[in-house]
């Protein structure tokens, strides 16, 4: 298959009528899939109302079909389309986070969206997305867009359409580059659908920020314990894995550079994630900065990009800091312990 490669300014104006993004919506209307910008990371975008739209996401991602997926709209009307109620509190957040980093779980109306979309579950998660050239192609296909992040499955999650290709380049229609995202790691996921909503998934909007606007709000206890069974898209299997293995570093910076030491003696090259504040601070053969620990919103905008870029540099293990597990602090962790597969070192 011929990938085609769209190349649009997300700053012009009259996106609605950019050949590139009319191009681009009508290949999602024909049920081919597209590669998306927005605000938090590339998604891969297809028909949420087609079994075989769907079908193509999962067969170019590699994913596995048990896995929901998410549902891009560009207008608010779109969910009575596909949803069988709006509770109070959804209304407050959508209100204020909307366009944005924040998914919502609803119960669906039966019959609308692709069962393969919602991997059969009564609930269906949605979110519109922060990016002008994401909500211009929404407008312009004025259909229910399922758009998991547009890279191989297990990957890190791509940030730039240059990822998109590295990963999917063969496997799908095409890929709209709108240049780099924003965020960087995924909207956070709220169940609404409870008394008292949960997070599924930390993401671009924090615990903190939801509390401050509705009032109470629980993790979910697959976040706390590795044991329970995830409800979220995309926290199920391991994501976000760079090539070689991660390890996360519980302890000082003296006793990583010992845990250095001691895979270099054994002859591997070693890969360090640190942070602009201690980068320098390590002997190694590749240490790389992921932001500033003082700004973790930096961090967690660097963080695939990161990654990925020990995967040119062709380590043999990296380790890495660790971060609070407060605010945004609290997505970057859950995506390094996914990137790890919970591997952590303690001191």
């Amino acid at each position: 298959m011929n990938t085609k490669v769209w190349k649009v300014d997300k700053y012009v104006d009259n996106l609605e009528n950019n050949p590139q993004v009319v191009d681009a919506a009508r290949f999602l209307q024909q049920n081919e899939v597209v590669a998306l910008p927005t605000e938090t990371v590339y998604g891969l975008g297809g028909n949420a109302e087609s079994d075989a739209a769907v079908e193509k996401i999962f067969a170019a991602k590699g994913r596995p079909s048990d896995n929901p997926l998410i549902i891009h709209i560009a207008e608010k009307k779109q969910l009575n389309a596909f949803v069988m109620e709006i509770p109070e509190k959804a209304e407050i957040l959508m209100e204020r986070f909307w366009p944005g980093p924040l998914t919502l779980i609803f119960k669906k109306k039966d019959g609308v969206l692709s069962d393969k979309a919602t991997a059969g579950l009564e609930t269906v998660a949605v979110r519109m997305p922060d990016h002008p050239v994401a909500l211009a192609l929404l407008k312009i296909c004025q259909l229910p867009i399922a758009a998991p992040s547009a890279n191989s499955s297990g990957k890190p999650s791509p940030t730039n359409a240059q990822h998109v290709i590295e990963d999917l380049n063969g496997k799908i229609a095409g890929v709209l580059d709108g240049g780099s995202t924003g965020v960087g790691v995924e909207s956070t996921v709220l169940d609404c659908t409870e008394e008292v909503p949960v997070i599924l998934r930390p993401g671009g909007v924090t615990k903190e920020q939801i509390a401050a606007v509705i009032g109470e709000v629980k993790l979910d206890s697959a976040l706390l314990d590795e044991a329970a069974k995830p409800k979220a898209p995309g926290m199920k299997y391991q994501h976000y894995a760079p090539n070689a293995p991660l390890y996360l570093v519980n302890g000082s910076q003296s006793f990583l550079q010992d845990l250095i030491e001691e895979k270099q003696q054994e002859g591997l090259r070693v890969g360090v994630l640190a942070t602009e504040e201690s980068v320098e601070s390590y002997q190694c053969d590749v240490a790389i900065a992921c932001g500033r620990r003082a700004e973790l919103e930096t961090v967690a905008t660097a963080l695939y990009e990161t990654l990925r870029a020990f995967n040119l540099e062709k380590v043999d293990i990296i380790f890495s800091e660790m971060f609070p597990n407060t605010g945004v602090g609290h997505a970057i962790m859950n995506r390094l312990q996914k990137a790890a597969g919970n591997k952590i070192i303690h001191q």
